[in-house]
């Protein structure tokens, strides 16, 4: 790989200035062999890190930045759950300070990578002398880069007309194995195995099809994947690679006066560039390329890098609801007409990400996690409704429904930055007084990622993923809807790894969680005793993070 060497001056705290540390241009192989420029930038009066890497050692931190980093702080660290971490203000800390934050984390929710076993010590020293270079900035990527990428592994023609097994695929389980770069399909009746397939690095969701046929996957490296669940074996029928960061994925479910597009198109939102891409939902071809580079809602500033969080599909319309992470602008995106697009722009509050819709499917809830505030989003209006502050970096994932016996249907988050539970009331028709208020709290077992409910549970479950006191992470709490005033249930779950992420089975009398780490777990509990039933093990489950029933994700039971 070429490479670009230029020295630069560094101005010491004295203003003494010396040469020092050599910055990189490099060039990158992405896309199935398209080469592409990457560069540094250096801003106005920006002094250089005292230390130097080897090309060998900068570009092992820059795949750790990506991997590990840049989904709260962005590709160019201009900060979004996480703060701006620049290089001019890494610069202000020692690289003893900078290793410490790195390997312990903070209370504000960022992990403890090295405390948790992600990174090791070197590893994390490494990561300290990278962050105090300037970031280098990825490069586009347009219509004719991802068509390079797009393949077909079986043409729709030659796909089953009809499952080829017995099995049961609306209680099938996609499960992601993060760190090993792929997904496994799981059977919810009999907790086998069905498949493993190769999916893109990282993934970070499963989205099950409008028909429940296929699954989509999108990794963190931009790569979507459809899964066929009719097929013999769970296969790969289609992918292409669309971003080189992503986060979301989902398809179109409308059919109505404009027409039947149930899984018709499929919808990428990347993280970098910072676009959303639209897709055919049964072979994956890139169709359509829509930059979401704009000002912010308040300032009317321009921002170059808004990333794409979560995407839903509307049940109302031909349209996806679409959070512009750093402008804090919601868009409700008609699919019909790819040709000329419609849209609405609904200003709302920065920093979005995590969301989902209330129980009645009408109202998306979405966490403004930087703004410690949930926004609600009238998705059959078209309009922006309420906001309002719940507690330190809310992260709901999808959220979680209920009606509680005192004020009716609620909705909830757990937080990423602090040990709190947040009930709020969700229904403005039945109970207006409660509507987007927060009606009960609760502290939890700690600083966690997701929350989950059934309609036909009485439990909220609950994880402390991000939990910095000795064994928290490893346990399971559980509250009570009929007696949320009780506070949690709590319980150690493994002895080793984290717990992370819950999903319910079909019947929503089963709970699936995982313990993450490379000798993963997925333990399955009986939602109505809290008793474990089983434990699902193999050298094939690792790293498993979340977990997707297909009947749940097709109707948004959550």
């Amino acid at each position: 790989m070429e490479r670009v060497r230029a020295s630069f001056l560094e101005n010491s705290a004295a203003g003494v200035g010396r040469e020092v540390a050599q910055l990189k241009r490099f060039t990158g192989a992405l896309c199935c062999g398209l080469a592409v420029s990457l560069f540094l930038t250096l801003g106005a009066g920006l002094a250089a890190a005292a230390t130097s890497l080897s090309d060998e050692q900068f570009e092992q931190g820059k795949f750790i930045y990506f991997d590990r980093c840049s989904g709260c702080h962005g590709a160019l660290r201009k900060g979004a759950t996480g703060p701006k971490i620049t290089a001019d203000r890494m610069l202000k800390q020692s690289l003893a300070e900078l290793e410490e934050t790195i390997f312990d984390g903070t209370d504000a929710g960022m992990p403890g990578w090295g405390r948790t076993g992600e990174l090791t010590k070197a590893e994390t020293a490494l990561m300290a002398k990278y962050m105090q270079l300037p970031a280098p900035i990825p490069p586009e990527m347009g219509l004719k880069d991802m068509k390079k990428t797009h393949k077909v592994h079986v043409l729709v023609s030659d796909r089953p007309k009809k499952p080829e097994h017995g099995r049961n695929i609306d209680n099938f389980f996609g499960t992601i194995l993060r760190d090993a770069g792929q997904g496994a399909i799981i059977d919810g009746d009999t907790k086998e195995l069905v498949g493993v397939v190769d999916t893109g690095h990282a993934v970070h969701i499963f989205r099950a099809s409008a028909t429940g046929r296929y699954f989509y996957t999108i990794g963190r490296d931009g790569k979507v994947s459809l899964i066929d669940l009719y097929a013999k074996k769970p296969q790969v029928v289609a992918e292409s690679r669309v971003c080189l960061d992503a986060r979301s994925v989902d398809v179109s479910k409308y059919k109505g006066p404009k027409g039947d597009f149930v899984d018709k198109l499929a919808v990428v939102g990347c993280y970098w560039p910072p676009q959303m891409v639209v897709l055919d939902g049964q072979t994956l071809e890139p169709l359509k390329v829509i930059s979401t580079r704009s000002s912010t809602y308040d300032t009317n500033e321009y921002h170059p890098e808004p990333r794409v969080a979560t995407i839903v599909a509307s049940h109302h319309d031909s349209e996806w609801v679409v959070a512009i992470k750093e402008t804090g602008m919601v868009w409700i995106v008609d699919y019909s007409d790819l040709d000329n697009l419609t849209m609405t722009q609904i200003a709302t509050e920065r920093f979005l990400h995590d969301g989902g819709f209330d129980a009645t499917k009408r109202y998306l809830l979405i966490a403004a996690n930087m703004r410690d505030q949930m926004v609600v989003v009238d998705t059959k209006d078209k309009k922006f409704v309420a906001k309002f502050e719940t507690g330190v970096k809310p992260h709901p994932g999808r959220g979680a429904n209920w009606v509680d016996p005192k004020y009716g249907p609620v909705s909830a988050t757990t937080h990423l930055g602090e040990a709190l539970i947040s009930v709020y009331g969700s229904d403005p028709d039945g109970h207006p007084q409660h509507a987007w208020k927060i009606v009960r709290e609760a502290e939890t077992g700690g600083p966690g990622l997701f929350l989950k409910t059934h309609p036909n549970s009485n439990h909220i479950w609950v994880d402390s993923t991000l939990s910095k006191e000795e064994g928290a992470n490893q346990q399971v709490c559980v509250f009570r809807k009929d007696q949320f005033e009780e506070g949690k249930k709590c319980w150690q779950a493994t002895k080793r790894g984290k717990i992370v992420h819950f999903e319910y089975n079909k019947a929503g009398d089963e709970v699936w969680t995982a313990v993450w780490d490379k000798k993963g777990e997925i333990i399955v509990y009986d939602d109505k005793t809290l008793k474990e039933k089983t434990r699902i093990k193999g050298d094939w489950l690792v790293t498993p993070t979340g977990k997707w029933n297909v009947h749940n994700t097709v109707y948004d039971v959550y």
